[in-house]
């Protein structure tokens, strides 16, 4: 990756990802531009209306699901934002992955 491909978002909390059988190797959390490019895409409308949300959603999402991808989690966090319930999906950077990886948010 790329460092000005790269938009620093938050950190979680390794211990939050105990239940998993994988281990995470960084804290750091970023999202990347392809995938932002993604969220707009997809949901043109949810980055300029849940970004303040992310950080929030990182330290304390109130699950932690297992996704269908390896080494992927999504987390949930219902917030007070015109009722929204909010869903995450995280990227974990594990052993095998290469030295530059971060946890990277997928889509949101």
């Amino acid at each position: 990756m790329i460092e000005d491909n790269v938009q620093q978002i938050g950190k979680i909390d390794r211990k939050m990802f105990t239940d998993a059988d994988i281990s995470i190797l960084t804290e750091d959390v970023v999202l990347t531009v392809p995938q932002l490019q993604h969220i707009m895409q997809k949901h043109p409308s949810d980055y300029e209306d849940y970004h303040a949300h992310l950080t929030d959603v990182l330290r304390a999402p109130d699950f932690i699901l297992e996704a269908n991808k390896p080494n992927s989690a999504i987390l949930l966090k219902a917030f007070v934002d015109n009722g929204e319930h909010f869903h995450l999906v995280l990227r974990l950077k594990v052993e095998n992955d290469p030295a530059e990886y971060k946890n990277s948010i997928i889509t949101f």
